[in-house]
């Protein structure tokens, strides 16, 4: 079960590194290799015998269990750091739970020997790098020559996508062309000066070139994340790094493939596809594609801003985190998961946040039922449905407003370490939740274990908070004022924030946008519902179906209160893509007429076929 590298790729690690800093290396053919953004070496390793590119030799079995060791936890290997970091990423994307049907009732998870190519790229004037990764299967299709792009999810390292890309793509003979979109879990602690290297292991500035290095600063500086942190709103730039992976991959497939080369975008189709950011991502790469290299676009619950149309993610996440706790704690969200504990009360915190309200003015009743109903009411007149509401308790109880909040503020604002907005900052998380040094095997392991947004794994958030008695409503209240305020801070901000608007994507560019509707992250309403209304405006003809019972998170079906309430969407963008395949390779039809399944939650039993009303 391990990556390792035969004597052919030892060889070829030299002459790939020679292509990427000589851009002129043209391949016999006669067509440029096209990898000048390529920084560094192009790492190769295979993956068989025990091995393979869909679950590092895990199997859905190891997938689903428990996380897959390190021999040594302070110094893991770059072979165990990918099959943790293939795993970590399954397990933050698909319903791998005993009721969830993945494997029986949809998807799978079959061994897929083959190569990987790996490289940190470069978006022109960008401070950072990031990542790019090409799988490319031994089956590879050469009858039907075929690129699946994606681009993680959230803020996820390197095989962010892998549930849905890789997981459709690679068992159809595809080669699976991924791009971080400058995000991932590269965090540099700048208590030792170390970050993380091509391979995942870490090491300190000045060793080998880093996924990302920060400006120096003091030893007490903290730890700086590169989402938030590098100074280059790398969200701004999402569609070119999809478009950059896509050429990534085109040129590692003549690499692997040289008698069969070159691979374009005329005679090999590029689909695009991604979930959540990875599918915003994919929208602002359609929107940028003037070269017509997209065959074809399935994007699942994107986070998709149209400027002057919907809501912009900034905007309602901080909305959340101010108002949420409060109209939670309505009686109609009783039964909620995660919106009452077990002596059947909302958490404590959620009624002080009706009475901060009514302190600041916000609400005007005098209890907390009437507090929480005009909360409600609130909320229900900014477009947020009951169903919305009642699945982002989640995301609430886990303070996930804040946490994006503060990342995304700092990224807009092109922040560093040290001068986050509202006074946030990472650190390690010491005794009891205090900022301290990070546990060094944590940080071990950030790279395959982390999400790319903390809290989490020993890194904490701190700041933003006073000495009342809801002490994170100071910062919250900051960050919205970053969306609400006038002054030259705000302003930033918003030209942060436009610049991550989506563009028109060409005409005839087959399209399909599947969104869950009872997502609490990225509501419907404020995404893709606008989105495709404007493509409709324009003269596009998108295809869209918003699932009845599906919400954002796949992954949170196996905790209590979810699997019996919601279906899983990667099934559904399973079946996008295979009518997509259909369209392009064999002349299947591409219509609106096919009906929005008629899903219906499983209920307290195992997942059933006829649940998901799947064709």
């Amino acid at each position: 079960m391990r990556a390792y590298l035969r004597p052919i790729s030892l060889l070829l690690v030299p002459w790939l590194a020679a292509c990427a800093a000589d851009p002129s290396m043209h391949h016999p053919s006669g067509r440029s290799m096209q990898t000048d953004f390529v920084q560094g070496e192009v790492r190769v390793t295979e993956h068989r015998e025990g091995d393979d590119l869909l679950s590092a030799g895990l199997g859905l079995k190891g997938l689903a269990g428990a996380l897959a060791p390190f021999a040594d936890p302070l110094h893991p290997t770059a072979a165990e750091l990918r099959r943790r970091a293939i795993q970590t990423s399954w397990k933050g994307i698909a319903d791998l739970g005993p009721l969830g049907g993945y494997g029986s009732v949809y998807g799978g998870v079959p061994s897929i020997p083959g190569r990987e190519y790996q490289a940190f790229a470069r978006i022109p004037g960008a401070h950072a790098p990031h990542r790019v990764l090409a799988q490319v299967p031994d089956q590879f299709d050469q009858a039907h020559r075929c690129l699946v792009v994606t681009a993680s999810s959230g803020s996820r390292g390197i095989y962010g996508a892998i549930a849905l890309a890789g997981a459709w793509g690679l068992p159809r003979g595809c080669a699976v062309a991924y791009t971080d979109k400058g995000t991932g879990a590269g965090y540099f602690d700048y208590a030792d000066d170390s970050g993380v290297a091509l391979d995942g292991t870490r090491a300190k500035r000045g060793e080998k070139m880093l996924e990302f290095e920060p400006e120096p600063a003091s030893a007490d500086a903290g730890i700086a994340i590169k989402h938030v942190h590098s100074g280059d709103n790398p969200e701004a730039d999402w569609g070119r790094h999809v478009l950059q992976a896509a050429r990534f991959g085109l040129a590692m497939l003549d690499r692997a493939f040289p008698q069969q080369a070159p691979f374009t975008a005329q005679n090999t189709r590029i689909i695009a596809t991604g979930l959540s950011n990875g599918g915003g991502a994919v929208l602002q790469a359609a929107g940028l594609d003037d070269e017509g290299m997209l065959a074809g676009v399935v994007v699942l619950e994107p986070n998709v801003h149209v400027e002057g149309q919907g809501r912009a993610l900034y905007d309602y996440v901080t909305e959340a985190g101010v108002w949420l706790p409060c109209a939670l704690t309505d009686a109609r969200f009783a039964t909620a998961p995660f919106a009452r504990g077990p002596n059947g009360q909302p958490p404590p915190a959620w009624p002080l946040r009706c009475a901060s309200l009514r302190a600041l003015g916000l609400v005007s009743a005098d209890n907390v039922s009437g507090q929480a109903a005009q909360a409600y009411e609130f909320l229900r007149a900014k477009g947020w449905s009951d169903a919305a509401m009642a699945v982002a308790a989640t995301s609430t109880s886990f303070d996930l407003w804040r946490a994006i909040g503060a990342g995304y503020a700092s990224a807009y604002l092109r922040r560093g370490v040290q001068n986050m907005p509202c006074g946030f900052h990472y650190a390690g998380m010491g005794a009891n939740g205090a900022p301290g040094p990070a546990n060094p095997a944590l940080r071990a392991g950030w790279w395959a274990d982390a999400a790319g947004v903390p809290p989490g794994n020993g890194v904490g958030l701190y700041g933003g908070s006073d000495a009342e008695e809801d002490p994170s409503l100071s910062g919250l209240r900051c960050l919205r004022a970053l969306w609400d305020g006038t002054d030259a801070q705000a302003a930033a901000l918003h030209v942060g924030v436009k610049a991550t608007a989506a563009r028109l994507p060409r005409s005839g560019l087959p399209l399909w946008v599947v969104h869950g509707a009872d997502d609490g992250l990225l509501p419907t309403a404020f995404t893709s519902e606008p989105y495709v209304d404007w493509l409709r405006q324009q003269g596009r003809q998108p295809l869209y179906w918003k699932v009845p019972h599906a919400q954002h998170f796949d992954a949170f079906l196996p905790l209590p209160g979810f699997g019996e309430r919601h279906v899983p969407l990667l099934p559904y963008g399973y079946l996008a893509l295979d009518r997509l395949w259909a369209h392009l390779y064999e002349g299947g039809p591409w219509s609106d007429a096919w009906p929005t399944p008629a899903a219906q939650p499983r209920g307290a039993s195992a997942l059933e076929r006829k649940a998901l009303d799947l064709l």
